[in-house]
């Protein structure tokens, strides 16, 4: 069976994290391995995570496996590191405190909607992607995100944008480790890890799947919205970096243009 490695990191998250560890625990798929990285909590947030382990092994029926490492990190995205390098599964999906799974059968239905169950390991497209939908901090909906998915994914479509949130975003496993995260971007190596992801697979001549329905509840006050204005100076460093730097520049002078004339 195809095996999901489901990574949260947290760090004095105890405000939000019960609802995305209930959302995983919830999960009607079995093989999944949820790993839980924490920087050092100094709240209850390690307490909340042990006990959902226990929770976990003593359910009848949960295979989920769990496991827990704690330990001060130098920031979101070296703990993101810490997470892939343990990750065993097919797929990695990262799902932070805060974030939800759409249903408790949102696995299944990626299972079943991508056919994975008939492909040969090598043959398992190289990223699955869907929706997201946006919560606020009680996990209540408040709009489908912004930006949406395209039917047909390339890495070039991250010209116009993060066409896909980081937490709609199935990474092969065995292509991702190769690939960790740089960690000389404070808020935007999540869109530089995943434009890179998407080149390796085209260089493998492996698929980008689109699940086609929402997959992901994102929390609306994340790290990058809270710092809205540096995370957009290191996405134009990104997209020169992969665009070059005549197109991100023009790129960025028609955004400027057609904000002006939504308004």
């Amino acid at each position: 069976m195809i095996r999901f490695s489901v990574v949260t990191i947290t760090y004095n998250a105890e405000a939000v994290l019960q609802r995305t560890l209930d959302s995983v625990h919830r999960q009607t798929y079995a093989e999944v391995e949820h790993l839980i990285i924490d920087g050092a909590s100094t709240d209850g947030t390690l307490a909340m995570a042990e006990a959902y382990k226990r929770q976990s092994d003593s359910s009848e029926g949960n295979q989920h496996h769990v496991i827990i490492q704690s330990e001060p990190d130098r920031g979101i995205y070296d703990a993101m590191n810490k997470g892939l390098t343990q990750a065993s599964g097919d797929y990695i999906v990262y799902m932070n405190a805060g974030d939800t799974f759409a249903h408790d059968d949102t696995l299944e239905q990626v299972v079943r909607r991508c056919r994975l169950g008939e492909l040969p390991t090598a043959e398992l497209p190289g990223v699955l992607y869907g929706n997201t939908d946006i919560v606020d901090g009680e996990g209540r909906f408040l709009r489908p995100r912004r930006l949406q998915p395209p039917e047909r994914l390339t890495w070039r479509s991250f010209r116009q944008g993060m066409l896909v949130c980081h937490q709609a975003f199935y990474a092969r496993t065995d292509i991702a480790k190769n690939l960790q995260f740089d960690t000389r971007y404070r808020f935007s190596a999540d869109v530089d890890w995943c434009i890179r992801v998407m080149r390796e697979a085209e260089r493998m001549s492996l698929p980008l799947y689109n699940i086609g329905i929402v997959v992901a509840n994102y929390l609306e006050e994340g790290a990058t919205t809270k710092n809205h204005k540096a995370s957009l100076r290191e996405r134009y460093l990104v997209m020169q970096r992969h665009y070059g730097v005549v197109q991100t520049l023009l790129l960025h002078c028609w955004f400027a243009v057609r904000s002006v004339l939504k308004t």
